[in-house]
C-alpha cells in the first residue's frame, strides 16, 4: 500500500469498475428493499442538502445489499417545468430572442437539446459521492412511458370527476406569466405602508375609514366587511358604499373573519386580489372582480385613467388622487410579508384566471389514515403533525401552469370552446364521435411539475402496466426527503400511490434536516457562504472559489462584501478532502436535529480519520503479508487481547445495526469511529506487537494475532463500508486474500454477522483492568515529566485475587506497553517506600519515588487532584444533604451517588497519605 491514502488517485477508478460489473442493479434474490430517490431538477447541480441526503440513501442501500436484501435505488431527474424553461429564456435572451420568436415546437425541441447536452451534470456528480443507484433504471419525468402514466391518472381523474376547470385565486408570476406554487413563493418582511382612506356611505349618511397595504387594489374592491357584533357599525350593516374612484356601489357585509380591534374594523374586500376576500367573497355572493393583466398592469376594466399603468405606478396615482379628493386620512410605515417568486423576485399576485385543478379531498382521506394507522411512519414521529396540519386543511390543487415546457394538458377545445379530455386526439374524437372536419385544438398549458413527481413511485416501476418491479417494489422501504416539501410531494405522493395501486408508496420516511453554515445561515449564494460538495471532495484554490462564489452578481458592492468574507474563512483555499471524509461527516451529523450547521473542522477530523484507518492497515499488512494467517488452518492460540478486540467489534456492530433500524446515522458513525480509532487502532494494534515480536510467543500464539489483525480488519472494513465505500474497497482488495476470501468487490460482500460465541464480557472486562493500569502508569510519567523509555519498577498494594488473576494473564502486554521491568506485590501490611500512585479500583499502582521525581512538583500534582477530588466530594454531597433532591431522585440514582461519594472518600484519604509520605521524604 501507498504510505499515505490518496482518495483522488482511487475514487474514480473504483466507481468505474462497480458501474461496469453491474453491482448497483437489483438482485432478485432476498427480501426486497427499495429507495426512490426524489428527483432533483435536470437543471440542477449537486449541493449541500443533496449531497447529504443521497449519502444518507446510499448508506443504507449499501447495508442492504450487502445483507442480501434485493435492493434497488431507483434514481431519476424531474423535468422542473419553470426552472428548465427559464434556463433557456435566458440563453435565447443573450441572442436577442424570445421563446416566441421562436413558436413552441420549436422552443421544446430546443430544451430536449440542451438538457441531453447539460442536463447530465447533478449525475455525474453523484457518482463522484459514490453513490450506488441502478443507473440502467434512470428516469426522467418527461421520458415516454413516465409520460403515458401521467396522462392515464389524468384522464381517470378527469372520468371520476375529480379533475376540473375553474376560475379560482392562484399565485399569479406576473413575469413568467403563469401560476406557481406556494413552495415557489417566497414570504420575506419588507418596510412598506399602510394607506387609511375614508370611504362615504352611498346615503351621505357618514363614511368608513379602511386600512390597506395595496390600495391599487381599490378598483377591483366589491364589498367593505365589519365585525357582525361591532357595535360601532351594526347599523350600517347592508347599507352600500360609493367606492372613490370608481363610483361603484358596493355593499357592507358582516362577516366573523374581520377583527374589531385591529385598525378600525373595517375591511375593504377584492375577492379577486386576496386569498381571504376570496373566501370571504364566495361566503357573500360577492362579485369578482380582476383589475390586472397577466403582467400585472391595471386592464380595462379600470377607468381609462389608470388603464395600462403598472400596478405599482398606478399605487402612486391613485393616492394622489385620494390625496386630492380629500379622501386620504393618513400613511404610516408598516412592515409586512412580501409574497416573490423565487426565480423572478418579482411580486407575486393572487390572480383570478381558470386553471385546472385536482378536487384533493377524497384522495386526502386514505393517506391521512395511511400515518394514523401507522402502515406508513414518519422519522422523527413530530413531522405527522406537519402532515395532518396540511392535510387536514387541505384545499383543491391547482395543477396547470402556463408554460411550455412539461407535460401538456390533455384536453381538447372546440370552436365553441367545449372541452374534450382524453389520451390522445384520436382518442377524444373516436369517443365523442367528432367529425374529421371538426377543428380541435389542444390546451395551452402544461401540468404543474409536482403532479407527474406525485406519480414516481409507481410510474417508474411501469405502471399502469402490471409488471415485476410494481409488484416487488411497491411499497419502497423508505423515502429520504426534507420538510419543506412534505406537503407538496410526499402527501401527494401518498395520494396518487394509494388512489391508483391500492398500496402506500413507501413504508417509512425519513425527514432530514437542513444543512446550514457554521454560524446556522441558509446557504445562499446572497450570502456568499455557499459549499459544493465537490469543492470539498476535490480541493478548491482560493482565487477560483471567490471567483465562483461572486460570478453573475450584478451588485458589485455585494460581490466585494462576500469576495472578502471568503478569503477571511478560507486564506488557502479548500483542501481536498475525499469523498469518504465527506460522506463520514455527513453521517456523523445526521441526528434528529431540524437544523444541522456545517462544520469544517469535522471533514477535516474525518480526512484524518482516513489515514488512521489507511495507516493502521498498512500496519496490518506490514506484519501479516508475508506471514501465515491462519487462512489454511492450523493450530491457533487467541491472546486476551485477541478474544477482546473481537468482543468489542461484536458491541460495535450490535449498536451499529440498532442505530440504523432507528435512521440514528449519527449514532452508527460514533460507533464506528470509536471502535476503529480507540480500540482498534489505539489499543489492539499496540496489544498485538507483544505477541508478534517476542521470541516466546509460540507460532500458534502468532498465528493467532495475525489471524485475529486480518480478519478483524476485513470485518471493520465491510461494517464501515456504507458510510466509506473507496477506502473500505481499497484496503479491502489487499486485505481480503488474507483472510482467505476470493470475492471481487466488498461492496457484494456479506454484511458482518453478530457471533455469539464472540462475546465474552469477562475478557471485555479483563482488558479494561489492563487498559486502566497502563493509562495509570502513562499518566505518572506525564505528571512527573518521566521519559517513556525508562524502564519501571512497580508495587502492587490492595491486590485482589481478581487482580492477581488478571495480572497473570496479561503481565507481558503490561511489561511491554507500560515498559516496566518488574511487577511486585506488596504486603496487606506494607506500606511500601514513598511512591507516585495510581489507582485501578481498589487496587493502588505504586511507582517508588527515589531518584525518580521532583518533591515540589509531586506535591504540586497532588493538590491539584486533591483540589479537584475535594470539588467533586463537596458536590455529591451537597446532594445527598438536599432533601428535594432525595425525595424525587430514584433510589438506582441515589445509590450511585454514595456509591460515588465513598470512591471520593477513598481517593481523598489516598492522596493525603502520598502528600505525608513525600513531605516526609
Amino acid at each position: 500500500m501507498d504510505k499515505t491514502f490518496n482518495p483522488q488517485a482511487i475514487e474514480q477508478k473504483r466507481y468505474q469498475a462497480w458501474e461496469d460489473k453491474g453491482y448497483f442493479k437489483a438482485s432478485g434474490h432476498g427480501d426486497p428493499y427499495c429507495i426512490l430517490l426524489p428527483p432533483p431538477n435536470v437543471t440542477g447541480s449537486l449541493h449541500m442538502g443533496h449531497a447529504f441526503q443521497h449519502t444518507i440513501m446510499d448508506a443504507l442501500i449499501r447495508y442492504h445489499r450487502m445483507k442480501g436484501d434485493n435492493t434497488l435505488w431507483q434514481c431519476g431527474t424531474d423535468h422542473a417545468g419553470i426552472a428548465t424553461q427559464m434556463v433557456v429564456e435566458r440563453q435565447l435572451n443573450a441572442e436577442n430572442k424570445t421563446r416566441h420568436d421562436l413558436g413552441r415546437d420549436a422552443f421544446v425541441d430546443k430544451i430536449w437539446e440542451w438538457k441531453d447536452h447539460s442536463g447530465g451534470t447533478i449525475t455525474r456528480q453523484m457518482r463522484r459521492l459514490g453513490t450506488s443507484p441502478d443507473w440502467e433504471r434512470e428516469a426522467f419525468t418527461m421520458d415516454d412511458d413516465l409520460s403515458d402514466a401521467v396522462r392515464e391518472v389524468f384522464v381517470q381523474l378527469h372520468e371520476e370527476g375529480l379533475i376540473y376547470r375553474g376560475k379560482r385565486l392562484v399565485n399569479w408570476d406576473p413575469v413568467l406569466h403563469t401560476a406557481v406554487s406556494d413552495l415557489e413563493v417566497v414570504n420575506e418582511e419588507e418596510n412598506g405602508h399602510m394607506w387609511h382612506m375614508r370611504y362615504p356611505l352611498a346615503d351621505g349618511s357618514g363614511e368608513l375609514i379602511v386600512a390597506t397595504t395595496r390600495p391599487e387594489t381599490m378598483l377591483g374592491d366589491t364589498a367593505v366587511a365589519v365585525h357582525p357584533e361591532d357595535e360601532r357599525y351594526k347599523a350600517m350593516i347592508g347599507k352600500e358604499i360609493k367606492l372613490p374612484i370608481t363610483g361603484r356601489l358596493i355593499p357592507i357585509v358582516a362577516d366573523d373573519y374581520v377583527d374589531q380591534d385591529f385598525g378600525t374594523g373595517c375591511v375593504k374586500i377584492t375577492p379577486a386580489h386576496d386569498f381571504n376576500d376570496y373566501d370571504l367573497g364566495k361566503r357573500h355572493n360577492l362579485e369578482m372582480i380582476n383589475v390586472f393583466t397577466a403582467d400585472a398592469k391595471i386592464n380595462d376594466v379600470a377607468p381609462k385613467k389608470y388603464q395600462g399603468m403598472d400596478r405599482f405606478d398606478a399605487r402612486k396615482v391613485i393616492v394622489e388622487d385620494l390625496e386630492s379628493a380629500g379622501l386620504l386620512v393618513k400613511i404610516e410605515d408598516h412592515k409586512l410579508k412580501v409574497p416573490r417568486g423565487d426565480r423572478t423576485g418579482a411580486v407575486i399576485e393572487p390572480y383570478l384566471t381558470n386553471q385546472w385543478y385536482v378536487a384533493v379531498e377524497s384522495l386526502a382521506k386514505p393517506a391521512i389514515e395511511a400515518v394514523e394507522s401507522g402502515e406508513i411512519r414518519f422519522v422523527p414521529e413530530n413531522w405527522n403533525k406537519t402532515y395532518y396540519q396540511w392535510m387536514y386543511n387541505i384545499q383543491d390543487w391547482c395543477i396547470s401552469r402556463q408554460l411550455w415546457w412539461g407535460h401538456r394538458i390533455p384536453a381538447w377545445y372546440d370552436d365553441n370552446e367545449n372541452v374534450y379530455v382524453g389520451r390522445t386526439e384520436t382518442e377524444v374524437r373516436e369517443k365523442h364521435n367528432l367529425a374529421d372536419d371538426v377543428s380541435l385544438r389542444q390546451d395551452e398549458d402544461v401540468l404543474d411539475t409536482w403532479f407527474s413527481s406525485a406519480l414516481w413511485p409507481f410510474a417508474t416501476m411501469g405502471w399502469p402496466k402490471e409488471t415485476p418491479e410494481l409488484e416487488t417494489f411497491v411499497p419502497s422501504s423508505v423515502l429520504v426527503t426534507g420538510f419543506d416539501i412534505i406537503f407538496f410531494w410526499v402527501a401527494r405522493m401518498i395520494m396518487m400511490t394509494k388512489k391508483f395501486t391500492g398500496k402506500i408508496p413507501f413504508k417509512d420516511i425519513y425527514i432530514t434536516g437542513l444543512i446550514r453554515d457554521e454560524q446556522g445561515n441558509k446557504m445562499s449564494k446572497s450570502k456568499g457562504n455557499v459549499l459544493d460538495p465537490i469543492d470539498l471532495i476535490d480541493g478548491i484554490e482560493l482565487d477560483t472559489l471567490v471567483d465562483k462564489r461572486t460570478k453573475g452578481m450584478m451588485q458589485p458592492q455585494l460581490a466585494e462584501k462576500i469576495a472578502k468574507r471568503t478569503r477571511k474563512q478560507f486564506p488557502e483555499g479548500i483542501d481536498a478532502y475525499g469523498t469518504d471524509a465527506l460522506r463520514f461527516t455527513f453521517a456523523a451529523m445526521a441526528s434528529t436535529s431540524r437544523d444541522i450547521n456545517f462544520d469544517m473542522g469535522r471533514v477535516e477530523g474525518y480526512r484524518n480519520f482516513c489515514n488512521k484507518l489507511w495507516n493502521a492497515s498498512r500496519f496490518v499488512l506490514m506484519n501479516t503479508e508475508e506471514h501465515d494467517t491462519g487462512k489454511d488452518g492450523g493450530k491457533m492460540t487467541l491472546s486476551l487481547a485477541d478474544k477482546w478486540i473481537w468482543a468489542r467489534f461484536q458491541h460495535t456492530l450490535a449498536e451499529f445495526e440498532h442505530a440504523l433500524k432507528d435512521y440514528r446515522f449519527d449514532i452508527a458513525a460514533q460507533a464506528v469511529y470509536e471502535f476503529t480509532w480507540n480500540q482498534f487502532c489505539d489499543w489492539y494494534l499496540e496489544l498485538s506487537k507483544p505477541v508478534l515480536n517476542s521470541d516466546a510467543s509460540t507460532d500458534a500464539q502468532k498465528r493467532g494475532t495475525r489471524h485475529t489483525l486480518v480478519n478483524v480488519l476485513e470485518s471493520l472494513l465491510r461494517l464501515m463500508h456504507p458510510f466509506m465505500p473507496y477506502i473500505t474497497e481499497e484496503i479491502w482488495q489487499r486485505v481480503a486474500p488474507l483472510c482467505g476470501k476470493q470475492g471481487e468487490s466488498i461492496m457484494v460482500e456479506a454484511f458482518p454477522e453478530i457471533d455469539a460465541t464472540k462475546q465474552d464480557e469477562q475478557v471485555l472486562a479483563d482488558i479494561e483492568w489492563v487498559k486502566s493500569f497502563i493509562v495509570g502508569i502513562r499518566n505518572i510519567r506525564g505528571e512527573m515529566d518521566i521519559s517513556p523509555n525508562k524502564p519501571l519498577s512497580v508495587l502492587l498494594k490492595n491486590a485482589s485475587e481478581k487482580d492477581k488473576a488478571r495480572l497473570a494473564l496479561s503481565e507481558g502486554f503490561l511489561a511491554k506497553l507500560a515498559k516496566l521491568e518488574a511487577i511486585d506485590l506488596l504486603d496487606a501490611n506494607d506500606k511500601g517506600p514513598a511512591s507516585a500512585t495510581a489507582l485501578v479500583g481498589d487496587m493502588e499502582i505504586m511507582i517508588p519515588m527515589a531518584g525518580l521525581i521532583d518533591k515540589d512538583a509531586e506535591l504540586a500534582r497532588i493538590a491539584k487532584s486533591l483540589e479537584k477530588i475535594e470539588k467533586d466530594y463537596a458536590r455529591t454531597e451537597g446532594k445527598l444533604s438536599n432533601d428535594n433532591f432525595v425525595s424525587k431522585a430514584p433510589e438506582a440514582v441515589i445509590a450511585k451517588e454514595k456509591e460515588k461519594l465513598e470512591d471520593f472518600k477513598r481517593q481523598i484519604d489516598k492522596l493525603k497519605e502520598q502528600k505525608d509520605t513525600i513531605e516526609n521524604l
